[in-house]
C-alpha cells in the first residue's frame, strides 16, 4: 500500500476517474444522476468536484491513485457559476433530488472517499481517512461531517471517531447518514 499524499494538479484527472469507478454502482449517485449516459456524467461531475476542493481544501490520493479524499473548510466558496450550470446540467431532471441537503454547520465537509473497486479491501480508505482527518485538524479544523448513503459506510466511518447525527429518508432514494467528529492534530 502507498501512503496517502496530498494531490498535484496532474493527478486530478485519474483521482476523478478512481471516484467515478468507486461510486459506478453507489446509491446516492445512482439516485441523482440519470441513467443516460451516467458513466460520463458521473465522471465529469467528479472532475469538477474534485478540482474544486482542490483550490479550497483538500484532495489527497494514495501514491497508486487507487484511493482519494476531499474535504472542504466551513469557508470554501460554492462552485463558480460556469461549474454550477454544468452541474445542474449533468444532473438534468434530476437536480431536484438534491435539494433534501444535509443540516447547516460550521465545520469542515468530508466531500468524498473513494477507493478503485479492484484496489478495496487494502485498507486505502482508512489510510486516507486519517490522512485527511489529520490534515483538516492541522488547518484547524474542530469538526468534520459527512453524508453516506450506503450503511456499511457508516461502520467504516465509526471505526475512525464518526458518531450518526441522523438519518434522512427520500422519497423513491437511499436513506442518508449524516456523521460528524471532532479530530485532532497529532
Amino acid at each position: 500500500m502507498s501512503d496517502p499524499r496530498l494531490a498535484r494538479p496532474d493527478d486530478l484527472a485519474p483521482a476523478a476517474d478512481t471516484l467515478a469507478r468507486a461510486f459506478e454502482h453507489y446509491p446516492w449517485t445512482r439516485h441523482v444522476i440519470p441513467e443516460e449516459g451516467y458513466g460520463e456524467r458521473l465522471l465529469t461531475l467528479q472532475q469538477l468536484y474534485l478540482a474544486h476542493a482542490h483550490r479550497h481544501g483538500i484532495v489527497a490520493v494514495t501514491g497508486d491513485l487507487d484511493g482519494v479524499i476531499a474535504l472542504l473548510p466551513p469557508d470554501a466558496p460554492d462552485p463558480d457559476e460556469a461549474a454550477v450550470e454544468q452541474i445542474v446540467a449533468l444532473h438534468g431532471d434530476r437536480i431536484g433530488r438534491l435539494a433534501d441537503g444535509s443540516p447547516p454547520h460550521d465545520g469542515w465537509t468530508l466531500e468524498t472517499l473513494g477507493v478503485r473497486p479492484t484496489a478495496q479491501g487494502r485498507r486505502l480508505g482508512s489510510a486516507l481517512l486519517a490522512f485527511g482527518l489529520h490534515e483538516a485538524a492541522r488547518r484547524g479544523a474542530h469538526t468534520v461531517r459527512l453524508e453516506t448513503s450506503d450503511e456499511r459506510n457508516v461502520r467504516l466511518y465509526e471505526r475512525h471517531g464518526f458518531s450518526v447525527t441522523g438519518r434522512r429518508d427520500h422519497s423513491g432514494g437511499p436513506p442518508v447518514w449524516d456523521m460528524e467528529v471532532h479530530p485532532r492534530a497529532h
